[in-house]
């Protein structure tokens, strides 16, 4: 069965300028890239993504980490990845959380480093399963940045809406 799944280049690999190298590793696995975009993580959106992680003594420090506090980098790349057994292709060719335990032939084995502080520099971010890949991949992107319809969406009209075009 397809599925989708986010991953996210963090603030660590934009600075190091790991991005092609990082997309290159995820083109070698057979998987259709439906969606790129560049992000703005604001608090409330790395909050809301890492919840499950509040109240763990590193939360603070993963926060401003993705914040781009500590690399001065504040846009990201968000892609979605789809096909069969996306997320396990992903999670494998990412490599596992800490980058001294992920086998160097991987993404965060290879780019990846921990910090005199303790923190993570692990590069990607990637969904860990069917449920959050959705509740992520409907936080960072709008169902009209997605060209095949992955989860059921429905048309508002939304009042005295103002949107940004060319002049």
């Amino acid at each position: 069965m397809k599925q989708a799944v986010l991953v996210i280049i963090k603030p660590d690999g934009v600075l190091k300028g790991q991005v092609g190298t990082i997309f290159m590793k995820f083109a070698q696995i057979d998987l259709e890239m439906i969606a790129l975009k560049i992000v703005r993580p604001t608090r409330e959106k790395i909050e809301e993504h890492y919840r499950h992680l509040k109240g763990h003594k590193f939360y603070e420090d993963l926060i401003s980490y993705f914040m781009g506090k500590y690399h001065n980098v504040h846009k990201l790349p968000a892609i979605i990845f789809y096909g069969e057994k996306a997320i396990q292709k992903c999670r494998k060719i990412a490599g596992k959380t800490n980058p001294e335990e992920a086998n160097p032939g991987t993404i965060r084995g290879a780019c990846g480093r921990i910090t005199t502080k303790g923190i993570f520099e692990n590069v990607v971010h990637v969904s860990s399963d069917k449920s959050e890949a959705k509740r992520e991949i409907k936080l960072w992107f709008e169902p009209e940045e997605i060209p095949i319809p992955l989860y059921r969406s429905k048309v508002k009209k939304i009042d005295a809406y103002k949107k940004k075009v060319w002049a």
